[in-house]
């Protein structure tokens, strides 16, 4: 039986295949502009470079997320500081409304001014940031209060519900990211419950009520203390947002330049392959024309 099977001629199919495959990594490295593009590329590294994607991906989520709460947190206490500025409006008109040198006429005048300020802090309580209201708690479709001049207790019933939502931060942990409306205006005491200590002025100038202005006057105080606690809370929270923001950019540059050591490819070696193995195919293919050929005549004769 005559073998025909050369085994020069495997050995040269052999390394071709060899040199092509090492041609198609560099050139899909080139096109990719990635060293690992399957699991084969190097399965020692792929484990770490799952790792860090998914951290990459989570952070870049919460960076995300901050950044919205961002436009809410930085709209909010844009909003209290408006709040606080009414209510130190209230206050300087009921220190002109106290003396007891003050006409009914006066007063009824200067309820006006109140009842007009009592509307305008309503309407901070329902602000609204794309179309959610930022003091409505998890019902945020759902306004917080509405107001009727024409009532003994203008300002309706808190409509909104309980803020349960908290935010990720960069380093994992939770923190809340805002206040209700009913918190923050209406706390239920007589001394720092914003509406209340407002309708009762409002109602107490209409009346020309001077005990009721008295009282009103001395709650103020209080009022407008704890309305700046509550502002004091979203400056902390834009800290706490910002400082996320900041801490996440910083770790997703990190994340990305891990990513890069690990799956990008270096286009100088892959030009360097692709160039030795054009070089190498061709001289192969050189050495094997060169090679004797044996032919089944040869084996006859």
């Amino acid at each position: 039986m005559i073998d025909f099977f050369n085994p020069s001629t495997q050995m040269f199919l052999t390394g071709m295949n060899r040199i092509q495959a090492k041609e198609q990594r560099a050139q899909q490295q080139l096109t990719t502009g990635l060293r690992i593009n399957s699991i084969s590329d190097d399965p020692d590294h792929l484990g770490s470079l799952m790792q860090v994607r998914a951290s990459l991906a989570q952070t870049q989520q919460i960076n995300s997320n901050l950044g919205r709460v961002k436009t809410e947190t930085d709209t909010a206490e844009g909003a209290m500081q408006n709040a606080v500025k009414l209510l130190d409006s209230v206050s300087t008109l009921a220190a002109e409304a106290a003396p007891t040198t003050q006409t009914a006429e006066s007063r009824g005048q200067l309820a006006l001014q109140v009842g007009g300020i009592l509307q305008q802090l309503a309407g901070v309580a329902n602000t609204n940031v794309e179309g959610r209201f930022v003091f409505s708690g998890d019902s945020d479709q759902t306004q917080p209060y509405s107001v009727d001049l024409t009532q003994v207790n203008p300002v309706s019933a808190y409509g909104g519900a309980a803020s349960t939502r908290q935010v990720q931060n960069s380093d994992g942990s939770l923190f809340p990211v805002s206040k209700t409306a009913q918190e923050i205006f209406s706390s239920g005491s007589p001394t720092t419950d914003v509406f209340q200590v407002v309708t009762n002025l409002y109602n107490a100038l209409k009346s020309n009520d001077q005990t009721g202005i008295n009282t009103a006057v001395a709650n103020l105080q209080s009022s407008s203390q704890y309305l700046n606690d509550q502002l004091a809370f979203y400056g902390s929270v834009q800290t706490r947002v910002n400082g996320g923001i900041d801490s996440a950019a910083t770790l997703i540059t990190q994340l990305k330049i891990e990513q890069g050591g690990i799956e990008d490819a270096d286009l100088t070696q892959s030009i360097t392959d692709l160039n030795q193995g054009a070089t190498q195919q061709q001289a192969a293919l050189a050495a094997e024309n060169k090679m004797p050929r044996t032919s089944l005549f040869d084996y006859l004769a």
